[in-house]
């Protein structure tokens, strides 16, 4: 049996700086500082040997209840022992913005609050007594860099962890006398009903120094998330719950320094288990940019919006298009593995970096534009500096869309004529005309809009096959759940016979259990061995689908399918054996919270049209 736990099974933290993950037994087993994208502290979830930090009543590993307080990322676990009852809190804090200078390393202007660089977790007993125990092992440098505990006050309650300039150095406070051994610091203490402990680990100047401080911090930190989910437009409906915890996420994963939002928290979790198809998303990805903004704008995050579209142009700016960038808008994101690392119950390589980000894939494009047309649907018309960049995207999709490409799913094998990547230069060539006569601009307007027919007309003639299907590439009979977005993109209105068609066809013939995949791994070169999960944003693309073409029973019934499957904390991963409900690869995952924010709203919105069903 695994002594890893499933990965649905942690817990995420964030203070918008950095992040962490919490598994059951109340270790961190995954904190990179000072920026999510840094080497890792605690890298346990990728090999038991990496660092951890654990806050729990000895000799327990299995916590009665954990949730997170409503509307917020302080995560509650509630221990019950033999001898009483233990509850734990722990978050990376947050304090509202005091004002001031320009903070260090920001792009970006603070929203209402700041993250403190430290993770907070108290404890208190509500019943009997409880020998409550902490131990943290932080090792550098994805475990490759040793410290060295030692007391910096006069007594045992503080201590500083050095990195000999790997990362910044680590402090710890508490109100339990500390122990230090190497790289391990721990403490043990007996807590009688009422009585509390706090442990801090800090990377900044704002420790707590106190059980009152402590606990202080973490109130504020849940005060002031529940004021920002407080913003958001959210329906009345049963599906509310979701649709909160995915906009949390989301949250959780913005880089407040430049706007920025990761794919994901974490690295080399497995699509497989044992497998090699392990890769990092600690970067921002243009595929999502435009359901990114979509999302926001949809849910009354205009400032988070405004503020991720402004790392967007800071990032196309800066050169070439690329696929992806880094949380900064770094462009060179060189992929290396670390093989001293087991991976995730054994699934190397771990890697760092990703090999993709030079790849040449037509959906750029379509993508940028389309996040460029949604920026001005809903906030103003461009100024001339973007319209120079517009410019460019759009005659860089004109010059590239006879050419094969890598496709959306990244695919590691022989370039093809990707149907859905040839849609996306479409949609950049038609988003382009749009803009373009909207400034009046009337000589690229025509341009532009002339190769999008021509475009258009060749995905009809050769990305359909005889049963008026659309497919993988040209000249294939494969299926692809990335042409599930063609409706999305207003290629073909949902009407089009092709589109019904292509939406029953995957519905049907691209589904494991009911639930999507990408493609068929068997009938695809993607490069690599071995088998993969279903996407659970593909799912929740076909429930947008379905519901488009006018199948919203359906629709609801799969969404509702969807939603069982999240994690036992609201989450996801990005991809879900359909046979277990095991989720597969990293955590938690933009696209597939982006997707069911999309995909449930949407729903919503159909029923409501459709008015409450007939009286019998």
């Amino acid at each position: 049996m695994s002594d890893f736990p499933p990965i649905d099974d942690y817990a995420f933290l964030s203070d918008c700086h950095t992040c962490a993950l919490v598994a059951p037994n109340g270790s961190v087993e995954w904190m990179c500082v000072p920026r999510p994208d840094s080497p890792s502290v605690f890298g346990a979830m990728l090999d038991r040997s990496a660092g951890f930090f654990r806050l729990a009543p000895a000799n327990m590993t299995t916590p009665s209840q954990r949730r997170y307080l409503p509307g917020s990322l302080v995560l509650e676990t509630t221990w019950c022992t033999p001898t009483g009852c233990l509850v734990v809190r722990d978050a990376l804090v947050m304090a509202p913005w005091p004002g001031g200078p320009r903070l260090d390393g920001h792009r970006r202007p603070p929203s209402d609050f700041v993250g403190l660089a430290t993770l907070v977790r108290t404890a208190v007993c509500v019943e009997g007594r409880v020998e409550t125990t902490t131990n943290c092992m932080p090792l550098f440098d994805y475990g490759r860099a040793v410290g060295s505990w030692e007391y910096t006050g006069e007594d045992y309650s503080s201590a500083r962890c050095g990195s000999d300039g790997h990362q910044p150095d680590l402090r710890l406070t508490s109100n339990m006398r500390l122990g230090l051994g190497g790289a391990r610091a721990g403490a043990r203490t007996d807590l009688d009903a009422g009585e509390s402990a706090f442990i801090a680990l800090s990377w900044g100047p704002s420790a707590p120094a106190t059980v009152e401080e402590a606990v202080e911090q973490i109130d504020t930190t849940e005060r002031l998330s529940r004021a920002w989910l407080r913003h958001a437009r959210l329906p009345d409906h049963r599906w509310r719950p979701h649709l909160e915890r995915s906009a949390l996420t989301l949250k959780g994963l913005t880089y407040a320094p430049s706007g920025a939002i990761m794919a994901a928290a974490t690295t080399s979790l497995p699509e497989a288990p044992g497998g090699e198809r392990n890769w990092d998303y600690r970067f921002s990805w243009i595929r999502d940019s435009s359901f990114i903004l979509r999302a926001l704008f949809e849910l009354g995050h205009d400032w988070e919006a405004f503020e991720y579209f402004a790392f967007l142009i800071d990032a196309l700016a800066g050169g070439p298009l690329q696929i992806m960038y880094g949380i900064d808008a770094e462009r060179d994101l060189t992929e290396r593995t670390l093989d001293h690392l087991s991976g995730y119950d054994g699934a190397r390589p771990v890697r760092v970096g990703n090999g993709a980000w030079n790849q040449h894939q037509h959906d750029m494009w379509g993508m940028a534009l389309e996040s460029i047309a949604t920026h001005v649907r809903h906030a103003s018309q461009i100024g001339p500096p973007a319209w120079v960049l517009v410019t460019q995207l759009v005659e860089g999709a004109a010059e590239a869309w006879r050419e094969p490409d890598c496709g959306i799913w990244e695919i590691r094998g022989e370039p093809q004529h990707f149907t859905a990547s040839k849609v996306q230069c479409w949609v950049a060539l038609d988003r382009g005309a749009k803009l373009a006569a909207d400034r009046g601009d009337a000589e690229h307007a025509r341009r532009w809009r002339e190769i999008a027919d021509e475009i258009h007309a060749d995905v009809c003639a050769n990305g359909v096959d005889e049963r008026g299907v659309f497919v993988q590439h040209y000249g294939s009979a494969t299926l692809d759940a990335a042409t599930l977005l063609l409706p999305m993109m207003g290629f073909l209105p949902p009407e089009d016979d092709r589109v019904r068609a292509t939406v029953l066809a995957i519905e049907r013939e691209l589904t494991d259990h009911g639930l999507v995949l990408r493609y068929r791994t068997g009938e695809t070169d993607d490069g690599l061995s071995g088998v993969e999960g279903t996407f659970v944003i593909c799912s929740f693309w076909l429930v947008t689908a379905l519901t488009m073409i006018g199948e919203v029973e359906r629709a609801a019934a799969l969404c509702d399918r969807l939603l069982s499957l999240a994690s036992p904390l609201g989450l996801y991963a990005e991809e879900i054996d359909a046979a277990t409900g095991t989720h597969l690869g990293n955590f938690p995952q933009a696209f597939t919270h982006l997707a069911l924010i999309d995909a449930v709203t949407r729903v919503i919105k159909a029923e409501g049209d459709r008015g409450p069903a007939p009286r019998r």
